[in-house]
């Protein structure tokens, strides 16, 4: 069996999130407070954190940290490569390495965005992808890239433009009922998304996500430890990265079959094969929209549906916590709970499975974590509260 399946555990999260340009604190504090939140979730002190794993170019770099938690010895350090929000599950995998290895025994998972700091997303995540084959053709913004793949899926494919409005529907009915979301309380209509204002077709605004200031942080120990600590452990129970040959921005238009997925197909079977599972057997899914399309398209590439039954398996009442077979995005995702580069659907995928969501699924004992699709490298993870 994976060695990663069951043997670590998160002990503890903590989020932070604010409107865009309206954090109170610079960056780095936003973070400690975060990391602070989670190791009191835990009862751990925090200056046993000894390890510290990000992902997407965060600026913050673990030494720095050291005086405001602190930290008794730094023993593991890490990121993952790429700009965009590929990385976010892999970032689980490296930490669990770290502490099977060990080579560390408490490590903090996280991701702080502050537009003071850390500037505009676009501009960061498009140094990753720019180069002349894209700027000859004025392709200049992540969205530009992703609208392109996205006409094939709905032109070429055959898969119904209608069901985007789906899978908002879902992420704005459950951010709608979750305090911490950005759309708490609102009443959202699909026609809203069409009424918007056009990004790059068929990209409107309620399309894509929105950048929010904040900071979430993960504390993942061995799971032996977890179950002596404060709260109910989540255990991992795999994880895959990677891509396949004819992905990614170097080869943008060149490989017809790949070109209308999210980048997931290889990593996706490597980690149903190292846990034993499938998609029958994902209670919940969390999953990484920076723009609804290539939602569809993760979806797609994980096994929960096709190009020919999407529409069948992508519906509104399929995709809510409230009955629905696939639950997806629990908190609103980045959507309609806040865009901190994704760092709160790993948070969500916690608290949902320690019966903690806003919008708890009956029974759930397993969920998908999915990272950002299209991104050069991708990633997913799989968790659970019980062992099997």
């Amino acid at each position: 069996m994976n060695p990663l399946f069951g043997t670590t555990a998160i002990a503890g999260v903590g989020l932070r999130q604010y409107k865009r340009g309206a954090s109170p604190l610079p960056e780095r504090s936003v973070l400690v407070e975060a990391i602070l939140g989670a190791c009191a979730e835990a009862g751990l002190d925090p200056a046993e954190v000894d390890g510290f794993v990000s992902y997407g170019d965060d600026h913050n770099e673990p030494v720095r940290l050291m005086p405001d938690l602190g930290t008794r010895e730094l023993r593991w350090s890490a990121s993952v490569w790429g700009g965009g929000g590929g990385g976010i599950a892999g970032a689980f995998g490296v930490a669990a390495a770290a502490i099977l290895s060990g080579q560390a025994s408490s490590v903090i998972i996280f991701r702080a965005l502050v537009e003071g700091a850390s500037g505009r997303m676009s501009a960061a995540v498009m140094a990753h992808h720019l180069n002349d084959h894209l700027l000859a053709a004025g392709i200049v913004a992540p969205a530009q890239i992703c609208a392109i793949r996205a006409n094939r899926l709905f032109e070429y494919h055959g898969v119904p433009r209608s069901i985007v409005d789906d899978l908002v529907s879902a992420s704005y009915f459950h951010g709608s009922r979750n305090p911490e979301a950005v759309s708490f309380g609102q009443t959202f209509d699909p026609a809203q998304i069409r009424a918007s204002r056009l990004i790059a077709e068929p990209f409107h605004l309620f399309d894509c996500s929105r950048e929010n200031d904040g900071a979430g942080a993960l504390l993942m120990v061995s799971a032996e430890r977890a179950r002596d600590l404060a709260s109910r452990p989540v255990y991992l129970l795999g994880c895959a990265q990677g891509t396949e040959a004819g992905w990614g921005d170097l080869l943008e238009n060149d490989n017809a079959e790949v070109y209308a997925t999210a980048g997931f197909r290889p990593v996706a079977r490597r980690l149903y094969e190292s846990t034993g599972l499938s998609p029958s057997d994902i209670d919940v899914v969390q999953l990484y929209e920076n723009f609804d399309a290539q939602g569809i398209m993760s979806l797609i590439d994980h096994g929960f549906c096709d190009y020919r039954n999407a529409a069948d398996v992508i519906r509104f009442d399929n995709l809510i916590s409230d009955g629905g077979k696939l639950p997806i995005n629990t908190s609103g995702g980045n959507l309609a709970q806040g865009f901190i580069h994704g760092i709160g659907l790993a948070v969500e995928a916690v608290r949902q499975l320690r019966g903690e969501s806003s919008n708890p699924v009956a029974d759930a004992r397993t969920c998908l974590l999915a990272g950002g699709p299209g991104a050069p490298t991708v990633s997913s993870a799989i968790f659970a509260n019980q062992l099997p």
